[in-house]
């Protein structure tokens, strides 16, 4: 049952309707947006003229011939694949994303599909589940190369999932709850430079288990052909895909909720989903920022970063919001 932000509350089943309605409406259409972005940044950035052709005016239709190519391939499944577990794969990598969105606050008030209690907990968990849909097609795939893609797929995960969670951990220190709407409440614009840190930690570290450029050594053709994806085709393909872009809209709308004040800006009350909507989209485009201007890390490379740099600055973070706890109590 939903809830709205001012604590949970029996619902009609219009209001339910509704809210489910207008998150899977921005489901649908913010990775697509996001997509469409990178098409079009990329062009400019790298001088690209083919995605700028399609349907004339500045390539807008781009996204659409890209679906119908999607759409005109042959579905494949190969000869010795698990099927059901081969076809299953792709929903698995792209419902969690689905289901953080729905915790996640729009704005002030009750723009939020559903308050949790324990928000970051709930959402850092769901996003761990991802992971199983790459692992279940590079398994299914009967191929060692897709298995072997899926392997390095689960141990970047691993490596990511620790300083993710030690960077959201010192924002929960700071506002003293795990509600992310709670979090919001209690945020203070002096946190920004107090947290700086921390947010680059969650957001590099959010980058890689998505397996973002300069952190796809797993899917790199150079490397493994195409990691677990290997022997996908048509819209499944299209379904990891469209999870890829999903992620980048989750893991920026969580950055920008945990270390940017969200919905916090001028004329809060009015223009609050409109602030928070730009703070996302700021950092989507980072990430796409970061595929063109950064060159592809091996994989020992992406595991050292982890460990030896992102790990140690995350508890450092911890022992900053400490102090300053500490000083402000």
């Amino acid at each position: 049952m939903l809830a709205d932000a001012a604590g949970p509350a029996a619902l009609g089943p219009g209001d339910v309707a509704l809210r489910l309605g207008a998150v899977l409406l921005a489901f649908l259409t913010l990775p697509l947006l996001v997509g469409q972005a990178e098409h079009k940044v990329m062009a400019h950035m790298q001088g690209r003229v083919g995605p700028m052709h399609a349907g004339r005016f500045h390539g807008w239709a781009q996204l659409v011939a890209d679906g119908v190519k999607f759409a005109q391939k042959e579905d494949t499944v190969p000869a010795g694949a698990d099927r059901a577990v081969f076809r299953l794969a792709p929903a698995v990598a792209l419902l969690p994303y689905f289901v953080v969105l729905i915790a996640i606050p729009l704005g002030p008030g009750t723009l939020v599909g559903q308050v949790i209690d324990a928000g970051v907990f709930f959402v850092l968990a769901v996003l761990g589940l991802g992971v199983l849909g790459q692992l279940m097609g590079g398994w299914a795939s009967a191929n060692k190369y897709s298995l072997l893609g899926g392997m390095r797929t689960a141990a970047q995960l691993m490596a990511y999932e620790l300083p993710l969670l030690l960077a959201a951990a010192s924002v929960v220190m700071a506002a003293g709850t795990l509600s992310l709407t709670g979090i919001l409440d209690a945020f203070q614009w002096w946190w920004v430079p107090w947290q700086i840190i921390g947010g680059v930690v969650f957001f590099v570290a959010g980058i890689a288990e998505l397996h973002r450029p300069p952190f796809d050594a797993p899917l790199a053709p150079e490397e493994i052909i195409f990691g677990a994806f290997t022997e996908y085709s048509g819209l499944r393909f299209a379904l990891f895909l469209l999870a890829e872009y999903a992620g980048i809209v989750v893991v920026s709308a969580l950055t920008a909720v945990l270390f940017l004040g969200g919905w916090h800006g001028p004329f809060a009350d009015q223009l609050g989903w409109l602030w928070m909507l730009l703070k996302t989209a700021a950092l989507c485009f980072l990430v796409i920022w970061a595929r063109v201007a950064w060159p592809r890390l091996r994989v020992d490379q992406i595991q050292k970063l982890a460990w030896t740099v992102l790990v140690p600055l995350a508890l450092a973070q911890i022992a900053l919001t400490g102090v300053v706890k500490v000083v402000i109590s």
